[in-house]
């Protein structure tokens, strides 16, 4: 497969006694502080040595969740009559940006998760990548951003899965975790949008998202710190909604916890969301979630969930679920792409550890194994909801 190559505009820093004739081919702006911004030309792709039939030398199995640095990433510039150009194939590797690039300076960026999976045939598969497009969509309007279409998007997501295919794990060994991202890469120096924009995506080969793997989560209810307020940003997928979450991640991790479940942020006293994934309470036949709002990521994993329990048979409440309910429920789980479907074995809130059922004739291991059955195509896709990359 012949992949092209990419030639677009980035931003770089240079001493202002670079020779004149690279200002010449360049087109150098002069600064007062002895530097210049110019624009610089990125190499072009070499070709790749690996064969469309070549797969990646990896113990498979020591796959975790982090960074893997795949072979090529997928550039889209959007210039300032709002229009996206052509997209391109680039080889992995840094980008340059203005110091005054709107991401930089005012946050103005948004990104997206999704995954790729490798078939029985050889082929690949992605799981509702229609739902991520409008997402994004959906938080670029909120970011004052242009957003690729979702025929643009899907394509793009295509194409890098078809770039970096050895890298797809085998079947049952993992996925191939796809990273879209928009940005405000144009120079702002007021507080305002910034006058170009860039969606670049990159790929990278991943497991289970916690350190327990399968093994069940054991969450804390924080009360001092928010993940988001009314009004906000909580419910688009912002990058400025992540970093303000760390604190108390690391402070929840260093006393032994996987991860941090937050309360809205008027009383503390509704359930909200944990740091990356939605939650879901189960009593009986009845599962429930916290309700969408504004505050709350609308996650694609949650909302096919959500579609899978209503159609074996489950009622599912969308509503404001207090945290009192904690004390009632006999499970609880996780869901986003990068966790999938994570068990509770235990939430502490208010000094108490509350512990759930987990493991095999439990609600969370039959809709696990019911999406990851679809996903993988060991399930008959009855939704409609996977896309074939031959």
């Amino acid at each position: 497969m012949v992949l092209r190559r990419l030639f677009s505009s980035s931003f770089r820093l240079v001493s202002s006694s670079s020779s004149s004739s690279s200002s010449s081919k360049l087109g150098g702006v002069c600064r007062g502080d002895g530097f210049r911004a110019v624009s610089s030309m990125p190499e072009p792709c070499q070709s790749s040595p690996f064969s469309d039939d070549e797969s990646c030398d990896f113990d498979w199995d020591s796959l975790g969740f982090g960074l893997m640095p795949t072979d090529y990433m997928y550039i889209m510039k959007c210039s300032k009559d709002g229009n996206f150009e052509r997209g391109q194939m680039s080889r992995f590797g840094n980008i340059e940006l203005s110091p005054s690039a709107g991401v930089l300076n005012y946050g103005q960026g948004l990104f997206e998760g999704l995954k790729a999976y490798r078939k029985k045939d050889g082929g690949f598969r992605l799981f509702r990548p229609d739902q991520n497009a409008l997402r994004m969509m959906t938080g670029a309007e909120r970011m004052c951003m242009p957003s690729p279409s979702i025929e643009q998007f899907i394509d793009a997501v295509k194409q890098i899965t078809i770039a970096n295919r050895r890298w797809v794990p085998p079947l049952g060994k993992g996925s191939l975790y796809i990273r879209p991202l928009l940005i405000g890469t144009g120079p702002v120096l007021g507080l305002a949008p910034a006058p170009e924009y860039t969606f670049l995506i990159y790929a990278s080969p991943v497991c289970n998202y916690f350190k327990e793997g399968s093994a069940p989560l054991n969450l804390y209810v924080e009360n001092e710190f928010v993940r988001a307020s009314r009004g906000g940003t909580g419910g688009v997928k912002t990058i400025s909604n992540y970093a303000p979450v760390l604190k108390a991640i690391t402070q929840a991790k260093n006393r032994g916890f996987s991860d941090v479940l937050y309360l809205d942020s008027v009383n503390k006293r509704d359930l909200e969301e944990v740091s990356s994934c939605n939650i879901f309470l189960v009593k009986g036949n009845v599962i429930s979630t916290p309700a969408t709002n504004g505050t709350i990521l609308p996650g694609v994993t949650r909302k096919s969930i959500i579609e899978i329990a209503r159609d074996r048979g489950y009622e599912v409440e969308e509503r404001a679920v207090n945290m009192e309910e904690l004390f009632d429920a006999s499970e609880v789980f996780c869901t986003g792409t990068a966790v999938g479907v994570a068990p509770v074995g235990s939430i502490t809130c208010m000094d108490r550890r509350i512990e759930y059922r987990t493991g095999a004739n439990t609600t969370c291991q039959e809709l696990y194994s019911t999406l990851v059955g679809i996903q993988t195509g060991t399930i008959e896709d009855k939704m409609g909801w996977t896309v074939e990359i031959s």
